[in-house]
């Protein structure tokens, strides 16, 4: 059985015209027909519509796991994921740290083909010390519990192939192709990834780019298959 999953910074369905249309964001999803999704940046509450996160989910026909991080004026903002398949076990880590923008991470066990899969969906902060932090954080969580396969994707803002949460990344997982998927229009920085272990069953990874993903968000969304 093979999976589909994605992961994609929807910028609050804010597009690179400055127009916020959670439709297009949609779209993009519909096209890409995940089967889960890691989401980050969603404004739960937009101005375009009572609830952006449920009518993403009805988009691909799946259940909407939120994370959010912080609460500002227009509401819920943060993490979010999508899956078709029921998890079992959800958790929310804090991966926050005084002074900045507050961050965090979901994370989904499922039982997939008679497999146990476990997912986490994350988004790190801009500074280095916040994704060491964030990052050594996350990987205890994996050492600690068993999984089939594994999948950790997101939006890690690390754009230094030398800093140290790829490469602790690196030696926890295999060895990933990094396509590039910012800016949108352009894309020339690897910010969004997607991680698989054991590394064998990623068949194919790549950036989603049919219209409108170019216009619809600042980050191109990244798709892959995983053989389960």
């Amino acid at each position: 059985m093979r999976l589909r999953i994605a992961t994609y910074n929807i910028h609050r369905c804010v597009g690179r015209d400055g127009v916020e249309a959670p439709d297009r964001i949609a779209a993009v999803l519909r096209q890409m027909n995940p089967d889960i999704t890691a989401l980050q940046e969603v404004g739960y509450d937009g101005a375009s519509s009572e609830n952006v996160l449920h009518r993403l989910a009805e988009a691909v026909r799946a259940e909407a796991i939120p994370g959010p991080t912080l609460l500002d004026e227009r509401g819920a903002y943060g993490n979010a994921a999508l899956t078709r398949i029921a998890p079992h076990r959800v958790k929310r880590l804090d991966l926050s740290l005084p002074g900045r923008e507050p961050r965090g991470a979901v994370a989904l066990m499922l039982r997939v083909n008679g497999s146990a899969v476990r997912m986490v969906a994350t988004h790190l902060g801009l500074r280095p010390l916040e994704r060491r932090y964030q990052m050594r954080r996350i990987l205890g969580l994996l050492d600690r519990k068993a999984g089939a396969v594994t999948i950790l994707m997101g939006d890690f803002n690390e754009w230094l192939l030398w800093g140290r949460p790829l490469r602790w990344v690196k030696r926890r997982f295999s060895a990933m192709a990094a396509p590039a998927t910012f800016p949108s229009h352009r894309p020339f920085l690897a910010l969004d990834r997607i991680w698989v272990h054991p590394g064998d069953r990623l068949v194919s990874l790549c950036p989603h780019t049919a219209p409108p993903a170019s216009i619809a968000s600042d980050h191109l969304p990244l798709l892959a298959e995983v053989e389960i």
